[in-house]
């Protein structure tokens, strides 16, 4: 393969950014030119994706640029998700976008920018460009979440992302290089690599590799927003615009899993038995806290936030069997990532794009004012409650088979027992939307108004969440036997 076309998804959007900017500067055009543009380089991208995996899957990897970008199936797998939840991102952000005037183009350009981040993260070869994907995925986002300047919910979202973003980054940053202390790289895969370096090399006193990797597992937990680096997630899913919320939420657990899976099982694989215990702790945590805190919510994007807590403890479950478990946790990130996207648009229709609230009160006799919109979260809320015949049922029952065949039976007992309990607050909502008066709703809309993009993000979201539910095995028996590291 051609070095530059190891780094063509990359290469598209950075080209729809620029065109799109100075399309922008020079004519002013109409808002649907910006989605020309962003889906033009959104689909180049995914198409991009999909022929490096169809060249690649299965196959070792194929390292490009002075050994810096990998081209895998682990990497194409990561661009065909991230790509499209971008393209549903903006979908479900578009009311939101074209509200902000002229403003809307920077919108635009930002959510190409971070996806083009985040796939930069999964595909990265060496720790130093994982940290470049990591600060250009971070601060789009950072930008995104205080986006619409006129509510101070909103500036404290985006400021506190910032500032807990940024010591996250410097606290991964410090393990990077006491990893490079330890082993003499930062490469994670070729001769002077890593995970050679670590596989060939007898380490007596291995206190400075440990440290750094307490350091790179912690600066990518928060990413992910495991317990207890998570006290970011609530505030800022709440403050953020409710449009953009969810592309928020999904890409940041795709492209945080995708890094943290590929530095602990490709460069850090030999010595499994020093991290694999800390995740296992990190998944039980998280998956507990998570629970606990969203049971007692009473506004709807914050029991989101702290269920996605749960959930980061749910997929780190799989990552415990190391590269056994790399196609269920794929699978599980594929299915929730969606589903997450299509309960945060159903957030931003109740109570508006901008808004920076969603009080349960306002879900209150949401089956009788728009039984389409209660009909599609109830669907969602169920799957990410593991209820069976939906894609999150199916999603745990992968993640815990790759923990049981690893030995960690304990951690499996755990994160069911947080399963059963977290089935309470999904139906508190639903109970909301069905059982409660709808005067309570205090004289909202008797139907929210709902744009074309977002009613295609909820076709999306309910249509993968029910097929992926009923006959999930084709898409993961391809993921299990199509990614190695």
């Amino acid at each position: 393969m051609n070095a530059f076309l190891s780094a063509a998804p990359e290469v598209a959007l950075a080209a729809a950014v620029v065109l799109l900017l100075m399309v922008e500067v020079a004519f002013k055009p109409r808002p649907a030119a910006w989605g020309a543009i962003a889906g033009a380089g959104l689909a180049a991208a995914t198409g991009f994706s999909a022929w490096q995996w169809a060249a690649y899957r299965g196959a070792d990897a194929g390292v490009f640029w002075h050994q810096t970008i990998a081209v895998d199936g682990f990497a194409a797998f990561a661009g065909m998700l991230v790509f499209p939840l971008a393209a549903l991102g903006l979908m479900s952000a578009w009311r939101l976008a074209v509200s902000q005037g002229r403003r809307g183009a920077e919108f635009v350009a930002l959510v190409l920018l971070a996806a083009t981040g985040a796939h930069l993260m999964a595909a990265a070869a060496d720790l130093v460009v994982l940290f470049i994907g990591l600060e250009i995925f971070s601060i789009s986002l950072y930008v995104l979440a205080g986006f619409t300047r006129e509510r101070v919910d909103a500036d404290e979202a985006s400021l506190k992302y910032f500032l807990l973003g940024a010591f996250a980054s410097a606290v991964f940053l410090y393990g990077v290089a006491l990893v490079f202390a330890a082993t003499g790289s930062t490469k994670i895969y070729g001769s002077g690599g890593i995970a050679r370096y670590l596989a060939g090399t007898i380490i007596f006193r291995p206190g400075v590799l440990l440290a750094g990797l307490a350091l790179l597992l912690a600066g990518m937990a928060f990413k992910v927003s495991a317990a207890p680096f998570h006290v970011w997630a609530p505030d800022v899913y709440q403050g953020a615009p409710g449009g953009i919320t969810g592309f928020l939420a999904a890409s940041a657990k795709v492209a945080g899993f995708a890094a943290l899976a590929r530095v602990l099982t490709a460069a850090l694989g030999p010595r499994a038995a020093d991290w694999v215990p800390a995740v296992a702790v990190l998944a039980a945590v998280s998956v507990v806290v998570g629970t606990l805190l969203a049971i007692v919510q009473d506004d709807v994007k914050r029991l989101l936030a702290y269920s996605s807590v749960a959930h980061a403890g749910f997929i780190l479950t799989a990552l415990v069997a190391g590269r056994g478990g790399l196609g269920d946790m794929w699978f599980y990130l594929a299915t929730y990532a969606v589903q997450v996207l299509g309960a945060f648009t159903v957030a931003a229709a109740v109570s508006g794009d901008g808004a920076g609230r969603s009080p349960l009160r306002h879900w209150a006799g949401l089956g009788r004012r728009s039984p389409w919109l209660a009909a599609t979260m109830t669907l969602l809320l169920l799957a990410m409650g593991g209820i069976p015949l939906t894609a999150g049922f199916a999603g745990k029952v992968a993640v815990f088979r790759a923990a049981i065949d690893a030995g960690y039976l304990w951690l499996v007992i755990v994160a069911l027992l947080a399963t059963v309990a977290g089935l309470y607050f999904y139906l508190r909502v639903i109970v909301a939307m069905y059982l409660s008066a709808p005067e309570e709703a205090e004289g909202l809309p008797c139907g929210p108004p709902v744009g074309w993009g977002a009613r295609l993000v909820l076709a999306v979201a309910s249509a993968a969440t029910l097929v992926l539910g009923v006959a999930p095995w084709p898409l993961l028996d391809l993921l299990r036997h199509a990614l190695p590291l």
